[in-house]
């Protein structure tokens, strides 16, 4: 005889034998609670262990309450359990998509923020070179600003100076011209001098 030790439980009035396992137990209508307290009678019937509160039982009954059991049991509660291991396996699948779901959306959150720094740095950069522009081009006009305003003083004096030289150059050609002038009126007024002589 094949024994299966269990701890004992309160000893109930012991019923008639078992039946062989595998006996049409499908066809068979057999109250759950019966097959329970068949069940703690079995444990309560069993071989005491001399060390330790355990038991020693007969295994072929205990298998045929088992069977029985599982044959007994109500169709709500299998089909219960059915629907149960689909909630399970549908929640299963439902946190796998979710984790995929927020992996995907985390990557392309990652992508946004990676393409908005890079936008951002772009757009900084473009407005440091445009600052640079600027500032490269106002002091391109303070530089040329400065050298027309020098180029007009020099040429201002430049100018000034030729003027004073054309005027110094006038005024003595223009004193070679009287000094001529006064020679010749000079020698005009001799010969006018020498022809009244001889007229008289």
């Amino acid at each position: 005889m094949q024994a299966i030790w269990c701890r004992p439980t309160w000893p109930k009035p012991f019923a008639a034998g078992l039946p062989a396992r595998g006996n049409s137990l499908a066809n068979e209508s057999i109250d759950i609670l019966y097959l329970i307290d068949r069940l703690e009678e079995l444990v309560a019937r069993g071989f005491h262990v001399p060390l330790g509160s355990g038991v020693v039982v007969h295994r072929q009954r205990l298998l045929d309450l088992i069977d029985r059991m599982r044959v007994a049991m109500p169709a709500d509660i299998r089909e219960a359990r059915e629907v149960l291991q689909k909630q399970e396996e549908a929640l299963a699948q439902a946190q796998e998509e979710a984790g995929r779901i927020i992996a995907r959306a985390q990557a392309e959150l990652e992508e946004r923020l990676k393409n908005e720094a890079v936008v951002k740095a772009a757009e900084e950069r473009a407005q440091q070179i445009v600052r640079e522009g600027e500032g490269r081009a106002q002091a391109l006009v303070r530089d040329a600003e400065t050298q027309a305003r020098e180029r007009l003083d020099e040429a201002q004096k430049v100018a000034q100076q030729q003027m004073e030289e054309a005027d110094l150059y006038s005024l003595q050609t223009l004193r070679r011209l009287e000094t001529q002038l006064n020679n010749f009126l000079n020698t005009i007024r001799k010969g006018i001098e020498t022809m009244e002589e001889r007229g008289h």
